[in-house]
């Protein structure tokens, strides 16, 4: 069946692409033969007007013409076109030297300077003109004073004019070439049948098996490099098609998974939340159980309540800035920042207000280090770290630096000297209320939820963060910023 197509192919390709060649060759074999006829009727043309010209020439300087008229002529019939040239020089109407037998014209023709005569003689009449006869073509040309007159004549038929065009050679030269291209055309048109089978098949195939991927051996000429194109841009589309529904896939189950996170998260808040609430309440009712409790009771109750309602303010507060960097990080107000005034504004809100307690924070930013961020964000971020380093590291310092940059990132630093963690809950930190001690973290009133709001923090900026234990203990969040540019007008 691929042979019969392919033979199919290869004559519908060959007999229009045979056709078109040999009328292009004949076609312009003809109009090269006929261009060639007419350029050799011009310059006939143009050649006895010159003799004419040089006879009349030599009149108006006084000069014998006849020698120069014996050598014109004797020059020009040496030429199979001119052999029979004929010249005749009339002075006050009368033939005076002729070269040939005398030219006469009738009163017709002697008006003209030129054109076609078939009664050249003188003792001829033009009425007795046969169909038959040949055409002549003259010159006639007069002198200023118009004493003299020189009539020049060239038999005008077709084998004058075939004299100077190229032999009957030249036919069988363009038939030899007009067969040539027909075998070349055959064996031309055969790739092409072959490659359009191939890709007649690929199609087919493609259309029915979604998985076909083709692996053709095309021939190594133009057509085949195209083919192979082809085959290699539909292997990609499919490669493509099949990426895709693999990224659909992950796609698909990150969709899954980030509604899992939300109804662990929702879960999470729920028992956060059921805890404070529950000791709240429990105060209060202690209180309202007994009436008579003893001042210094009631004060240390209501004391405890306060904190848990504090501890409740602050999970709410986290929980609504954390869905907030997740839901829309993309969307923050951004603006030039000067990351050292920020954090020198940090230091000193921490030390003046002591809510580092005896640890003590420290940076080394250098100035003009000119950072694309949300203030809020980036101060509330340092907060959050300080915080978490006070509560939990154990140490008595804590410090940020900027330890190296790019072309479009501020490489930092924020570190402390305390105990570090253990390697196990390193890659759990950025958790959601994920807590290395439940009861010591509980006590120390975190919610759980710094940590992963600083990460989000960094992310909507556009940057990264990565956390570890320090070479001398404590813990290491390493972290990146992008430089501000200038908007391009």
């Amino acid at each position: 069946m691929d042979l019969k197509r392919r033979i199919n192919y290869q004559w519908q390709l060959f007999i229009p692409l045979v056709a078109t060649l040999w009328i292009i060759i004949f076609g312009m074999t003809y109009w090269q033969v006929r261009n060639e006829r007419n350029y050799r009727e011009d310059a006939i043309k143009e050649q006895l007007a010159l003799v004419n010209q040089r006879i009349i020439a030599a009149y108006d300087t006084e000069q014998d013409p006849r020698s120069f008229i014996d050598f014109v002529v004797k020059y020009f019939r040496e030429s199979p076109v001119y052999d029979l040239l004929r010249v005749t020089v009339y002075q006050n109407g009368e033939p005076i030297r002729s070269w040939g037998e005398p030219i006469g014209l009738s009163a017709d023709e002697a008006e003209l300077e030129s054109g076609y005569t078939r009664t050249p003689e003188l003792d001829r009449n033009p009425e007795d003109a046969n169909p038959d006869d040949h055409y002549f073509f003259y010159m006639k040309s007069d002198s200023p004073d118009g004493n003299m007159t020189v009539i020049t004549l060239l038999p005008f038929d077709k084998d004058v004019i075939s004299a100077s065009l190229p032999r009957s050679d030249i036919y069988w030269i363009v038939l030899a070439i007009a067969v040539a291209v027909t075998i070349l055309s055959y064996f031309s048109t055969r790739y092409f049948g072959r490659n359009i089978t191939i890709l007649r098949t690929v199609a087919e195939r493609a259309a029915t098996d979604p998985n076909f991927m083709p692996k053709m051996d095309f021939p190594h000429d133009e057509l085949g490099d195209i083919s192979r194109r082809i085959i290699q841009m539909y292997n990609e589309r499919s490669a493509a098609m099949q990426r895709q529904k693999r990224e659909h896939a992950i796609a698909l189950h990150a969709i899954e998974e980030k509604a899992r996170a939300k109804r662990q998260m929702t879960n999470n808040i729920n028992h956060e939340l059921r805890t404070p609430i529950g000791v709240i309440k429990g105060y209060l009712d202690t209180i309202l159980d007994n009436p008579d409790m003893d001042a210094d009771s009631r004060t240390h109750f209501l004391r405890k309540a306060s904190e848990h309602t504090d501890r409740l303010v602050n999970l709410i507060a986290d929980v609504s800035a954390i869905t907030r960097l997740e839901e829309g990080g993309e969307l923050i107000a951004t603006e030039e920042l000067d990351y050292h005034d920020v954090a020198y504004t940090i230091a000193s809100d921490l030390e003046e207000s002591g809510a580092l307690g005896q640890m003590t924070f420290s940076f080394d930013v250098p100035l003009d280090c000119k950072v694309n961020g949300n203030y809020n964000l980036l101060s509330g971020m340092l907060i959050n770290l300080s915080k978490n380093a006070a509560a939990y590291s154990k140490g008595t310092m804590c410090e940020l630096v900027m330890t190296a940059e790019d072309e479009r990132f501020y490489h930092f630093e924020f570190r402390d000297n305390g105990v570090g963690v253990g390697e196990e809950h390193i890659p759990h930190l950025f958790e959601r209320f994920y807590r290395i001690d439940s009861g010591r973290s509980r006590k120390a009133g975190g919610t759980g939820l710094g940590l992963p709001i600083v990460q989000n923090t960094i992310l909507a900026h556009g940057g990264t963060i990565e956390v570890c234990n320090g070479p001398h203990g404590g813990l290491v969040f390493k972290f990146t910023l992008p430089k501000y540019r200038k908007p391009k007008r």
